[in-house]
């Protein structure tokens, strides 16, 4: 009797560290990603300005270009998708980026370089998609470019 008492004894005691181990595994993998979902939101909302002028970019100069491309040859669902595979690339390399320059105080100038000539070259490809939609004058966006171009000495017309 007394043998039967322990059986059972020891099953409960089993049963309740396979339970306790669960617990301790589902707390310390809910702990880890709060602490990575935390981290990541305080590096977002610190830098939400550099966030919106990359997503916002992105998106004005992807409306033009799918709008300039359904009136060229019409719309391509793989173009369209190319934008978010664009964001989703820059959106990961500008956290990265942010993430390094956190972590080393003399890294500061790193998203200014890498980030600002892709804005850049964005705004020159809006204007470019909007000039093909005729909402710049040619003329105009030439003068833009002779601008942008004036150390090269090259004329945009040939």
């Amino acid at each position: 009797m007394k043998g039967c008492k322990l059986k059972y004894c020891i099953t409960d005691l089993k049963s309740y560290m396979k339970t306790n181990l669960l617990t301790i595994l589902a707390l310390s993998l809910s702990t880890t990603l709060s602490f990575i979902c935390s981290y990541f939101m305080n590096v977002t909302l610190d830098n939400a300005e550099q966030y919106l002028a990359l997503v916002g970019v992105l998106f004005v100069d992807g409306f033009f270009g799918i709008w300039a491309g359904t009136k060229r040859e019409g719309f391509k669902t793989y173009k369209a998708l190319k934008i978010l595979k664009s964001l989703f690339f820059w959106i990961i390399l500008l956290t990265t980026i942010l993430s390094i320059e956190s972590a080393y105080i003399g890294a500061g100038w790193l998203s200014e370089t890498i980030i600002i000539p892709f804005i850049v070259f964005q705004l020159i490809s809006i204007l470019k998609n909007a000039s093909m939609l005729d909402l710049i004058p040619n003329d105009v966006l030439k003068t833009v470019l002779n601008k942008i171009d004036q150390h090269k000495n090259i004329n945009p017309e040939n």
